[in-house]
């Protein structure tokens, strides 16, 4: 059987572009390196690495072979981490990015209990809506809500739930203005966005079939925050769009009340992304398994 060092060595220097790079990473002198390359290549009796005096690159075995030696590699590396999991009590500081909307609403709610759970763990929230690099900035874990996860690039991503927008309206405004009955009435009533374009917005509905209707309205109040739309929606101003996690109780209590509860938006999916399963430490871990066992369901309108 091949020595399964050799075959992290093979990983790591083709990950890293070259022995050099690999060695300064693994702590072993490039010219061991480039010699316990070369005896695997003759055990194997193949050629993995086409070598030039600029650079290296994969023979069409190397690349199969590689994907071998990654899949090995990530095991070893998640079986070292299942036992750290159990030896380690979580302890340390994590570093997590959020949006401004979910830290109020639902992320806010559900830390105080995360940190009774785990008192070893200091957390450091950044609450932005700015799309932080995890990597340049240092952040061990950022919360997104997006409609689409293509966008994460080489993140790794945990999917902890999904929101949709609702149309919500106060009793007040209702009584001042009538209950819409169908989509077209949606206009005759006042309206808040978070953006407008020459005084006018428009927003995508999808239907329980999938039916597709394009609201055109012209806002009377236009904020780029949720939190102070909502504030105004309650106050009775207009009919506002909100994320179903950030008006759940006051749709329960009746200060709010669901309009065309058919039609919505484009569902976001709530998820969290870190930069690799490698190396996770106890702490952070502990984090995202607290997310994914609390947060499903919290964004559900009744």
């Amino acid at each position: 059987m091949n020595d399964l060092n050799d075959m992290l060595y093979f990983a790591e220097v083709v990950e890293r572009g070259g022995f050099a790079a690999a060695g300064r990473a693994l702590g072993i002198p490039k010219s061991r390196l480039s010699r316990r390359v070369s005896e695997l290549e003759a055990r194997l009796g193949v050629r993995l690495l086409q070598r030039t005096t600029r650079k290296l690159s994969l023979t069409e075995v190397g690349e199969a072979y590689l994907r071998h030696c990654q899949v090995m590699r990530d095991a070893a590396q998640a079986a070292a981490d299942a036992v750290a999991q159990v030896q380690a009590e979580p302890r340390g500081t994590i570093r997590v990015s959020c949006p401004v909307t979910l830290a109020q609403t639902v992320l806010g709610e559900l830390m105080p209990a995360y940190l009774r759970r785990y008192p070893l763990v200091r957390v450091d929230m950044q609450v932005t809506n700015r799309a932080v690099n995890l990597v340049e900035e240092s952040i061990d874990v950022a919360l997104r809500v997006r409609a689409s996860l293509d966008d994460s690039g080489s993140m790794v991503v945990k999917r902890l739930d999904m929101s949709r927008q609702v149309l919500v309206a106060s009793p007040d405004l209702l009584r001042r203005q009538g209950t819409p009955s169908r989509l077209q009435d949606l206009e005759k009533l006042d309206s808040l966005a978070m953006s407008a374009v020459d005084g006018r917005s428009s927003l995508l509905l999808i239907g329980p079939q999938g039916q597709e209707y394009t609201l055109q309205h012209q806002p009377r109040y236009v904020a780029d925050d949720l939190l102070t739309l909502k504030f105004a929606v309650l106050a009775g101003t207009g009919m506002g769009w909100l994320p179903d996690y950030m008006c759940h109780d006051e749709c329960n209590e009746g200060r709010l009340v669901h309009l065309m509860p058919d039609w919505s938006p484009p569902q976001g999916v709530v998820h969290a992304v870190f930069p690799s399963r490698r190396g996770l430490s106890p702490a952070v871990r502990s984090f995202l398994d607290f997310l994914a066992e609390t947060m499903p369901g919290r964004s559900l309108v009744a």
